[in-house]
C-alpha cells in the first residue's frame, strides 16, 4: 500500500465524506438526518475556531478515512482540549496504519493549537479499534453518562 496522506476537508469532498461518515454511523448502528449531514459539512468547512474540523486520509489520491475533531474549553485547564469525535477507515485499509495516521494527525493539529490534551470514546465492543487505541492512547477510568430521553 502507498503512503497515507492527510489533508483538511474540502468542498469537493462532500460525496466521499458522506460515504465515509455513513459507513462510520452504520458501524455504530445509527444514522443522522439530511439536516445533520448538511450542517455538519458546512460547519467543518466554516474555518471558525469553535467549529468541528475534519481530516481526510488518502491513499493514492483516494479518500479512505476521516477524523472529526473539536477544540473546546475545559474547566480544569487554561488551554483548550481536543475531542476526537469520529474516526473511520475503510475496511480494506484497516491494519495498514490509516487509523494511527489519523489520530497522529489530530495530535499534530492539537499541538499546533497549543492544546496538549486529546481524548475520544469508543464502544466497548469495538475490539479491533481498541487494540490501536491501547497502543496510541491511555484508557481512562471514566464512564460516560447522558441525559435520559
Amino acid at each position: 500500500m502507498s503512503a497515507v496522506s492527510m489533508r483538511p476537508l474540502a468542498p469537493a469532498d462532500e460525496a466521499e465524506w458522506r460515504r465515509l461518515w455513513t459507513a462510520y454511523l452504520d458501524f455504530y448502528g445509527t444514522s443522522v438526518s439530511e439536516a445533520v449531514y448538511a450542517s455538519s459539512f458546512a460547519r467543518m468547512l466554516s474555518g471558525e475556531a469553535s467549529e468541528y474540523r475534519c481530516l481526510i486520509a488518502e491513499v493514492d489520491g483516494r479518500p479512505v478515512g476521516l477524523a472529526h475533531y473539536l477544540f473546546h474549553r475545559h474547566g480544569w485547564r487554561v488551554e483548550n482540549v481536543c475531542y476526537l469525535q469520529d474516526l473511520y477507515a475503510d475496511p480494506d485499509v484497516r491494519g495498514t496504519g490509516v487509523g494511527r495516521a489519523l489520530i497522529e494527525a489530530v495530535y499534530a493539529a492539537a499541538d499546533a493549537e497549543g492544546c496538549p490534551s486529546v481524548y475520544w470514546m469508543t464502544q466497548d465492543f469495538n475490539h479491533t479499534a481498541r487494540q490501536l487505541y491501547d497502543r496510541i492512547g491511555e484508557k481512562t477510568p471514566f464512564i460516560k453518562y447522558q441525559r435520559k430521553t
